[in-house]
Protein backbone atom coordinates (compact mmCIF):
# COMPACT_ATOMS: atom_id res chain seq x y z
CA UNK A 1 0.00 0.00 0.00
CA UNK A 2 1.25 3.48 -0.90
CA UNK A 3 2.43 5.66 2.09
CA UNK A 4 2.22 8.57 -0.11
CA UNK A 5 -1.18 10.25 -0.98
CA UNK A 6 -2.40 13.57 -2.93
CA UNK A 7 -0.10 15.77 -4.49
CA UNK A 8 3.10 13.48 -3.04
CA UNK A 9 2.04 10.38 -4.63
CA UNK A 10 1.22 12.38 -8.10
CA UNK A 11 5.12 13.55 -8.03
CA UNK A 12 5.85 10.04 -7.34
CA UNK A 13 4.54 8.77 -10.64
CA UNK A 14 6.09 11.27 -11.76
CA UNK A 15 9.68 10.88 -11.33
CA UNK A 16 8.58 7.28 -12.61
CA UNK A 17 8.11 8.91 -16.03
CA UNK A 18 10.77 11.02 -15.60
CA UNK A 19 13.03 8.56 -15.32
CA UNK A 20 11.93 6.99 -18.72
CA UNK A 21 13.03 10.34 -19.86
CA UNK A 22 16.01 10.29 -18.30
CA UNK A 23 16.90 6.69 -19.86
CA UNK A 24 16.36 8.26 -23.05
CA UNK A 25 18.66 11.69 -22.31
CA UNK A 26 21.51 8.81 -21.60
CA UNK A 27 20.66 7.59 -24.78
CA UNK A 28 21.27 10.85 -26.53
CA UNK A 29 24.03 11.82 -24.78
CA UNK A 30 25.90 8.77 -25.98
CA UNK A 31 25.09 9.00 -29.94
CA UNK A 32 25.65 12.99 -29.36
CA UNK A 33 29.09 12.39 -28.12
CA UNK A 34 30.03 9.27 -30.56
CA UNK A 35 28.29 11.30 -33.65
CA UNK A 36 30.44 14.37 -33.01
CA UNK A 37 33.22 12.02 -31.75
CA UNK A 38 33.04 10.08 -34.84
CA UNK A 39 33.57 13.66 -37.01
CA UNK A 40 36.44 14.32 -35.27
CA UNK A 41 37.79 11.04 -35.43
CA UNK A 42 38.11 11.88 -39.22
CA UNK A 43 40.36 15.19 -38.64
CA UNK A 44 42.35 13.87 -35.97
CA UNK A 45 45.42 14.90 -36.94
CA UNK A 46 44.17 18.75 -37.52
CA UNK A 47 42.82 17.97 -33.97
CA UNK A 48 44.13 18.25 -30.26
CA UNK A 49 42.85 15.97 -27.45
CA UNK A 50 40.43 18.53 -25.98
CA UNK A 51 38.00 17.87 -28.64
CA UNK A 52 37.74 13.86 -28.06
CA UNK A 53 37.78 14.54 -24.37
CA UNK A 54 34.45 16.17 -24.58
CA UNK A 55 32.63 13.29 -26.04
CA UNK A 56 33.89 10.47 -24.61
CA UNK A 57 32.85 12.83 -21.26
CA UNK A 58 29.54 12.76 -22.80
CA UNK A 59 29.14 9.32 -23.51
CA UNK A 60 30.40 8.25 -19.83
CA UNK A 61 27.71 10.68 -18.86
CA UNK A 62 25.13 8.77 -20.83
CA UNK A 63 26.06 5.67 -19.71
CA UNK A 64 25.89 6.22 -16.00
CA UNK A 65 22.29 7.83 -16.39
CA UNK A 66 21.00 4.84 -17.59
CA UNK A 67 22.45 2.52 -14.87
CA UNK A 68 21.15 4.91 -12.32
CA UNK A 69 17.91 5.15 -13.66
CA UNK A 70 17.65 1.79 -11.59
CA UNK A 71 17.54 3.76 -8.79
CA UNK A 72 15.04 5.90 -9.50
CA UNK A 73 12.55 3.82 -11.12
CA UNK A 74 12.83 1.37 -8.51
CA UNK A 75 13.04 3.48 -5.53
CA UNK A 76 9.46 5.47 -6.65
CA UNK A 77 7.55 2.15 -7.53
CA UNK A 78 8.70 1.06 -3.90
CA UNK A 79 8.80 4.12 -2.29
CA UNK A 80 12.31 3.37 -0.88
CA UNK A 81 13.76 5.68 1.07
CA UNK A 82 17.48 5.05 0.30
CA UNK A 83 17.37 4.27 -3.45
CA UNK A 84 15.24 7.47 -3.96
CA UNK A 85 17.67 9.54 -1.75
CA UNK A 86 20.83 7.60 -3.67
CA UNK A 87 19.24 8.77 -7.61
CA UNK A 88 19.02 11.96 -6.31
CA UNK A 89 22.46 12.09 -4.87
CA UNK A 90 23.87 10.76 -8.18
CA UNK A 91 21.51 12.86 -10.43
CA UNK A 92 22.81 16.09 -8.70
CA UNK A 93 26.21 14.47 -9.59
CA UNK A 94 25.47 14.25 -13.05
CA UNK A 95 23.88 17.72 -12.92
CA UNK A 96 27.43 19.15 -12.80
CA UNK A 97 28.78 17.26 -14.65
CA UNK A 98 26.62 18.25 -17.54
CA UNK A 99 26.76 21.50 -16.65
CA UNK A 100 31.06 21.10 -16.27
CA UNK A 101 30.66 19.62 -20.32
CA UNK A 102 27.92 21.58 -21.53
CA UNK A 103 30.10 24.88 -21.00
CA UNK A 104 33.38 23.10 -21.88
CA UNK A 105 31.32 22.32 -25.17
CA UNK A 106 30.87 26.52 -25.56
CA UNK A 107 34.72 27.58 -24.46
CA UNK A 108 35.98 24.69 -27.28
CA UNK A 109 33.88 26.52 -29.36
CA UNK A 110 35.32 29.75 -28.55
CA UNK A 111 39.18 28.25 -28.51
CA UNK A 112 38.70 26.28 -31.50
CA UNK A 113 40.24 29.13 -34.47
CA UNK A 114 43.40 29.11 -32.44
CA UNK A 115 44.20 25.65 -31.96
CA UNK A 116 43.05 24.37 -35.36
CA UNK A 117 45.11 27.65 -36.60
CA UNK A 118 48.21 26.15 -34.99
CA UNK A 119 47.75 22.50 -35.79
CA UNK A 120 47.10 23.18 -39.54
CA UNK A 121 50.87 25.52 -40.07
CA UNK A 122 52.58 22.71 -38.01
CA UNK A 123 51.05 19.46 -40.39
CA UNK A 124 51.27 21.25 -43.49
CA UNK A 125 55.46 20.94 -42.99
CA UNK A 126 54.72 16.92 -43.51
CA UNK A 127 52.57 17.37 -46.75
CA UNK A 128 54.29 15.13 -49.24
CA UNK A 129 52.42 14.56 -52.64
CA UNK A 130 54.68 11.65 -53.36
CA UNK A 131 54.01 9.78 -49.97
CA UNK A 132 50.30 10.21 -49.89
CA UNK A 133 50.78 9.51 -46.04
CA UNK A 134 47.81 10.21 -43.61
CA UNK A 135 48.72 13.59 -43.42
CA UNK A 136 48.94 14.44 -47.09
CA UNK A 137 45.41 12.55 -47.57
CA UNK A 138 43.68 14.38 -44.59
CA UNK A 139 44.70 18.09 -46.30
CA UNK A 140 43.73 17.06 -49.71
CA UNK A 141 40.75 15.95 -48.38
CA UNK A 142 39.62 19.04 -46.74
CA UNK A 143 40.92 21.43 -49.67
CA UNK A 144 38.92 19.44 -51.76
CA UNK A 145 35.83 19.67 -49.19
CA UNK A 146 35.75 22.98 -47.86
CA UNK A 147 36.71 24.26 -51.41
CA UNK A 148 39.80 26.06 -50.06
CA UNK A 149 43.89 25.82 -50.65
CA UNK A 150 46.37 27.17 -47.58
CA UNK A 151 45.65 28.03 -43.84
CA UNK A 152 44.82 31.54 -44.78
CA UNK A 153 45.30 31.51 -48.29
CA UNK A 154 47.31 29.64 -51.05
CA UNK A 155 50.22 31.68 -50.56
CA UNK A 156 50.95 29.44 -46.89
CA UNK A 157 52.36 26.48 -49.44
CA UNK A 158 54.69 28.92 -51.22
CA UNK A 159 56.36 29.76 -47.48
CA UNK A 160 56.22 25.83 -46.45
CA UNK A 161 56.33 23.83 -49.34
CA UNK A 162 56.53 24.77 -52.73
CA UNK A 163 58.58 28.15 -52.81
CA UNK A 164 58.70 28.13 -56.81
CA UNK A 165 54.40 28.61 -56.88
CA UNK A 166 53.45 25.29 -57.21
CA UNK A 167 50.23 23.87 -55.34
CA UNK A 168 49.12 20.69 -54.44
CA UNK A 169 46.81 19.45 -56.88
CA UNK A 170 43.73 19.69 -54.29
CA UNK A 171 44.03 23.37 -54.76
CA UNK A 172 42.73 23.08 -57.88
CA UNK A 173 39.82 21.70 -60.13
CA UNK A 174 41.16 19.17 -62.63
CA UNK A 175 39.44 20.18 -65.86
CA UNK A 176 37.79 17.75 -68.05
CA UNK A 177 39.64 16.16 -70.92
CA UNK A 178 42.61 16.81 -69.05
CA UNK A 179 45.44 14.49 -71.03
CA UNK A 180 48.74 14.09 -69.44
CA UNK A 181 50.44 15.32 -66.29
CA UNK A 182 48.62 18.53 -64.24
CA UNK A 183 50.08 21.25 -62.82
CA UNK A 184 48.32 23.44 -60.02
CA UNK A 185 50.28 26.70 -59.35
CA UNK A 186 49.23 30.20 -58.70
CA UNK A 187 48.48 31.19 -61.88
CA UNK A 188 46.12 29.21 -62.87
CA UNK A 189 42.32 30.40 -62.99
CA UNK A 190 40.28 27.06 -61.85
CA UNK A 191 41.97 26.68 -58.23
CA UNK A 192 39.28 26.38 -55.40
CA UNK A 193 38.85 29.84 -54.61
CA UNK A 194 42.32 31.26 -54.73
CA UNK A 195 42.31 33.44 -51.65
CA UNK A 196 40.11 31.33 -49.23
CA UNK A 197 42.36 29.96 -46.91
CA UNK A 198 40.76 26.19 -45.07
CA UNK A 199 41.07 27.86 -41.34
CA UNK A 200 37.82 29.77 -41.56
CA UNK A 201 35.81 26.82 -43.00
CA UNK A 202 37.07 24.20 -40.78
CA UNK A 203 37.36 25.73 -37.84
CA UNK A 204 33.90 26.80 -37.99
CA UNK A 205 32.76 23.16 -39.12
CA UNK A 206 34.40 21.61 -35.94
CA UNK A 207 33.49 24.63 -33.86
CA UNK A 208 29.53 23.99 -34.60
CA UNK A 209 29.90 20.88 -33.58
CA UNK A 210 31.62 21.93 -30.20
CA UNK A 211 28.35 23.84 -29.68
CA UNK A 212 25.97 20.34 -30.02
CA UNK A 213 27.89 19.07 -27.54
CA UNK A 214 27.55 21.94 -25.49
CA UNK A 215 23.93 22.38 -25.97
CA UNK A 216 23.38 18.88 -25.63
CA UNK A 217 25.14 18.76 -21.99
CA UNK A 218 23.04 21.98 -20.77
CA UNK A 219 19.49 21.37 -22.14
CA UNK A 220 20.04 18.16 -20.64
CA UNK A 221 20.84 18.84 -17.06
CA UNK A 222 17.90 21.32 -16.89
CA UNK A 223 15.70 18.92 -17.15
CA UNK A 224 17.44 16.73 -14.84
CA UNK A 225 17.70 19.38 -12.40
CA UNK A 226 13.85 18.79 -12.22
CA UNK A 227 14.06 15.58 -11.22
CA UNK A 228 16.66 16.08 -8.37
CA UNK A 229 13.77 18.04 -6.98
CA UNK A 230 11.08 15.73 -7.58
CA UNK A 231 13.51 12.86 -5.81
CA UNK A 232 13.97 14.75 -2.99
CA UNK A 233 10.31 16.14 -2.01
CA UNK A 234 9.60 11.77 -2.48
CA UNK A 235 12.58 10.86 -0.38
CA UNK A 236 11.36 13.73 2.35
CA UNK A 237 7.73 12.31 2.23
CA UNK A 238 8.91 8.74 2.76
CA UNK A 239 11.04 10.14 5.77
CA UNK A 240 8.28 11.70 7.75
CA UNK A 241 5.77 9.36 7.06
CA UNK A 242 8.26 6.19 8.61
CA UNK A 243 9.89 8.38 10.74
CA UNK A 244 13.17 8.28 9.68
CA UNK A 245 15.82 10.22 11.43
CA UNK A 246 18.77 11.10 9.54
CA UNK A 247 19.72 13.15 6.68
CA UNK A 248 17.17 14.87 5.06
Amino acid sequence: MSILTGSANAVKYTLFGFNLIFLITGIILIAVGAGVGSVYTGYDIFLTGKFFSIPTFLIVIGAFIIVITFFGCWGALKENYCLILSFSVLLFIIFILELAAGISGYVLRNDAYNMINSTLFESMKQYDSTKQDATTTLWDKVQRDFICCGVGNYTDWNKVLYPNGDLPLSCCTIPVGTVGTFSCNNDINNMNRKNVGCLDGFSKYIADHAVSLGAAGIVIAILQFFGVIFACYIAREIKIRNGITGFM
